[in-house]
């Protein structure tokens, strides 16, 4: 920690840690990765009948834009949902790097999601070939309740 001009006490930040596609495993979080978009699919978002709370908003409320992108490095892809602002920077082609990105579980399958709390940030072109035939999303988990006697 040091001390800035103010007298406030500055924490210095940590350097990220990159991982690799293939180090994921389900429900975990905080992750930064550095990947190439190998597609990008937008995603039709079906809109339910409207929440009264919703109704009573004078502005319209956007429809949420969402694409699943498949992702990957030199050991494995994985489905990046986008969502909102992050579907125009996934263009198929771009290198980029997720800070802070999670795992959900969606249908026993593994995608990488990245929230409010992340970033999504374009980056120089990275000189990597994408492991297409390791898909971590392909992978289907099932979640198991152990029983401690």
């Amino acid at each position: 920690t040091a001390t800035t001009a103010t007298g406030v006490k500055a924490v210095a930040k940590r350097k990220p840690v990159f991982i690799k596609v293939d180090q994921l495993t389900p429900g975990t979080q905080g992750h930064t990765l550095a990947v190439k978009v190998v597609s990008s699919k937008p995603v039709k978002v079906t809109n339910s009948k409207p929440a009264r709370s919703s109704m009573i908003l004078s502005r319209p409320l956007q429809p949420a834009r969402i694409a699943e992108c498949l992702v990957g490095d030199e050991t494995g892809t994985v489905v990046f949902t986008a969502r909102n602002d992050q579907v125009d920077i996934m263009k198929p082609g771009a290198t980029v790097i997720l800070r802070n990105a999670k795992i959900d579980m969606f249908k026993g399958s593994m995608r990488l999601a990245v929230d409010k709390w992340g970033r999504v940030e374009v980056t120089e072109p990275a000189n990597f070939e994408v492991k297409e035939d390791n898909n971590l999303s392909l992978v289907e988990y099932e979640l198991v309740n152990v029983v401690e006697e």
